[in-house]
């Protein structure tokens, strides 16, 4: 009886223990301090927003960041050259930088994040942006072209992420998306192996190039490690598929100037299934398909990307 007893006592401790860590792990944790931040409230609690630049004639552009990663990414590639000459919003993504998750797991969903910004936007008095979305935000941007028309002037993904693809993400992203077994494995285990593997994995980002010196402390990288933020991120590329089958059919909607730009030695998200492929479907577009470059064209290809932004820019004038 007494080994019974304490048996149950463990379970149960184990029990309440991972519905602790469960609960930390959805508790949002502030970002550094950034010039120019704000926090703006919408549903569900609040989204960092960093805007920069002057007051412009034309619509503000909207830089969203991608997986694993916060603003800082945009900003400091492509935020601050663009700013030079228009006015520039960033956004962090639900969970991730200083923003909150705003709700559960259904937050992965790549319309309820751009339902949220332009909440955002409201907030901030902006009415029409040209969007741009690296990465994961390929799907975000294209949304909010598809759900918010009114609100995009104009459009432009950077190894934009928008179609369905063979796979799924990674096994430790499907693990820690995953109820209870996940909060605990996210909080023992991910920050001590991640810190050990995170330059390795910026890495091969950036390849064939290299990041660019102190990447991961100039763009506050190590915040992916915070458990909320882990769990989020997992969630975030668990559930893209999904949401990318029910997406890329509506892509012959898009009306609005669009530029596509992708790299031949992209091996992340594929040129061909992805950046291609909305090409063919959003008449009028342009493709640009940078020669040796990866997965960070904003870093690799800063130069080109700023004067595609630009003209796009121009012409949703």
């Amino acid at each position: 009886m007494i080994r019974l007893a304490l048996g149950a006592f463990a379970v149960a401790g184990l029990v309440l223990g991972v519905a602790a860590l469960a609960s930390a792990a959805q508790k949002p944790a502030a970002a550094p301090t950034r010039t120019g931040g704000a926090y703006v409230e919408v549903r569900g609690g609040r989204l960092h927003v960093v805007t920069l630049g002057p007051q412009g004639s034309g619509p503000p552009i909207l830089l969203l960041h991608g997986a694993s990663g916060n603003l800082r990414d945009m900003e400091l590639s492509i935020g601050r050259r663009l700013a030079r000459r228009h006015r520039v919003i960033l956004v962090d993504r639900p969970g991730h930088g200083g923003s909150d998750r705003l709700g559960g797991r259904a937050m992965a969903s790549p319309a309820l994040q751009a339902d949220a910004i332009v909440e955002a936007l409201d907030r901030l008095g902006v009415a029409r942006v040209v969007a741009v979305g690296h990465s994961w935000s390929g799907a975000l941007a294209t949304n909010l072209a598809l759900d918010h028309p009114t609100r995009v002037a104009g459009l432009v993904t950077l190894s934009g992420a928008t179609h369905p693809y063979p796979g799924g993400a990674a096994w430790y992203n499907e693990i820690v998306a995953t109820p209870l077994i996940g909060d605990l494995f996210n909080a023992t285990l991910v920050g001590p192996v991640g810190r050990g593997k995170f330059a390795e994995g910026v890495a091969s980002t950036f390849r064939p190039k290299t990041p660019p010196p102190r990447y991961i402390e100039r763009t506050d990288a190590m915040l992916l490690l915070r458990p909320a933020e882990f769990k989020a991120n997992a969630e975030d590329l668990v559930d893209l598929k999904a949401y990318l089958k029910r997406q890329a059919p509506r892509y012959g909607e898009i009306r609005v100037p669009t530029t596509i730009v992708t790299a031949d030695k992209d091996d992340i998200v594929s040129p061909e299934l992805h950046s291609r492929a909305l090409h063919h479907q959003v008449r009028g577009s342009r493709l640009v398909v940078l020669k040796d470059a990866g997965h960070m064209p904003h870093w690799t290809a800063t130069a080109r990307v700023v004067v595609e932004i630009e003209a796009v820019a121009r012409k949703a004038r």
